[in-house]
């Protein structure tokens, strides 16, 4: 009977600490293929990229809305901030920014109803320096991504926030 206790007590044990893991490990693992993709190998950091208007047959990003239109930034703080910042669309339509750590956590949501005149922040981590007056988000983590979505119904609408976004700026600070 003891050893049956202890065996039991080292199957809870292990299934505690692998069910631990699994769950610290999972959303990073899930981020780092998320943003090896996105940012094509580390090819394209610090900068906006701009996807194509979304189809049936779009799947960039877990069942995209073809409302939308999205860009998407890979961001790495090691070498210091950044100043990002997203232009209004046209008629005042629909901006939505959200920042993901690299952990998957959503650090920051700003929209056009908060920043009619355009979204504007520096992202940092703990410890940089950012310019004084400026809004600073600090993320946890040195990577991550940002995500731009813009209400885009039709073709023409798209046409029309796809060159309002081309504003948009993800970018080492400059100095």
């Amino acid at each position: 009977m003891n050893r049956n206790l202890k065996l039991f007590g080292l199957f809870i044990g292990a299934a505690v600490i692998g069910h631990v893991a699994l769950v610290l490990a999972v959303p990073n693992a899930l981020m780092g293929v998320a943003m090896d993709r996105i940012s094509q190998g580390g090819a394209v950091i610090n900068r906006f990229q701009f996807g194509d208007r979304t189809t049936e047959k779009s799947r960039g990003v877990v069942r995209p809305s073809p409302d939308l239109a999205y860009s998407t930034c890979v961001y790495d703080l090691s070498k210091g901030p950044l100043l990002v910042t997203a232009a209004p669309s046209p008629g005042q339509s629909y901006v939505s920014l959200s920042v993901f750590a690299a952990n998957t956590d959503n650090i920051a949501a700003l929209d056009s109803s908060q920043y009619p005149q355009g979204i504007r922040f520096v992202l940092a981590m703990k410890g940089q320096a950012a310019p004084a007056g400026e809004r600073v988000i600090e993320s946890p983590s040195a990577r991550g991504i940002i995500l731009d979505r813009r209400l885009a119904p039709t073709a023409e609408k798209f046409a029309e926030v796809d060159q309002a976004r081309r504003a948009d700026s993800c970018a080492p600070l400059a100095g």
